[in-house]
């Protein structure tokens, strides 16, 4: 078998969990590079919903880990049940449910928080030497868990700002190809911070995996 994939998800849909096509596109590159992939995510209540249709707000709850059961085909973890000896490398796709509820930086930008086991996946990760890889909007979540880290989202002005605040160093990049941080062992990815459709989603991916295996 070859090496095994923490894949992190919060959700299911660009408004509120993950984002769909980010996240097959991800699935595929790792599985033509021959990874195995474990689905996780925490169990939590996301921290909104969105009815997808009329992007308006709706007061029914959803669970961050039964919803990402959708994109898992069922088989999912617990991200509290998951430890260091289970994967070698991490991956984050995007999707609001990043900034919303893997860590807050939808509401808090450079303030925000990290849900406590996500943030101990990353120091877990990084403890270990384990790679660790984030598309679209996900990599906030690296700039507020890592000092220092150099990482992008593409080259939002705004948000790379944010990611300055927070103490990383945040590096340009189009939307085909990924930035690494060799001393982290990170790699990341724009997808839909720049993206105009899934193919560029896909080649950004692609060039994410590829680095991704670099850095074991």
């Amino acid at each position: 078998m070859g090496k095994k994939i923490a894949f992190v998800l919060s959700g299911c849909g660009v408004k509120d969990g993950s984002e769909i096509h980010e996240a097959v596109a991800a699935l595929i590159a790792l599985d033509r590079a021959g990874y195995e992939v474990i689905f996780t995510a925490p169990d939590v209540q996301q921290a909104a919903t969105v009815d997808h249709s009329t992007e308006n707000a709706e007061l029914v709850s959803r669970n961050a880990l039964r919803e990402g059961a959708r994109i898992a085909r069922g088989s999912i973890t617990p991200l509290s049940d998951l430890r260091s000896e289970d994967y070698d490398a991490v991956v984050f796709p995007g999707g609001f449910g990043a900034a919303l509820t893997l860590c807050s930086f939808a509401s808090d930008g450079p303030e925000c928080s990290v849900n406590p086991e996500v943030e101990r996946l990353i120091n877990e990760a990084l403890l270990s030497r384990k790679p660790i890889a984030a598309m679209c909007i996900a990599p906030v979540i690296l700039a507020r868990t890592i000092p220092g880290a150099k990482l992008t989202i593409g080259s939002h002005p705004e948000t790379a700002a944010a990611i300055s605040a927070m103490g990383a160093v945040h590096v340009n990049c189009s939307v085909k190809e990924s930035v690494v941080d060799l001393d982290r062992k990170l790699v990341t990815t724009p997808a839909y911070m720049l993206a105009s459709g899934p193919a560029e989603v896909f080649e950004g991916a692609l060039s994410m995996v590829d680095k991704l295996g670099e850095l074991f």
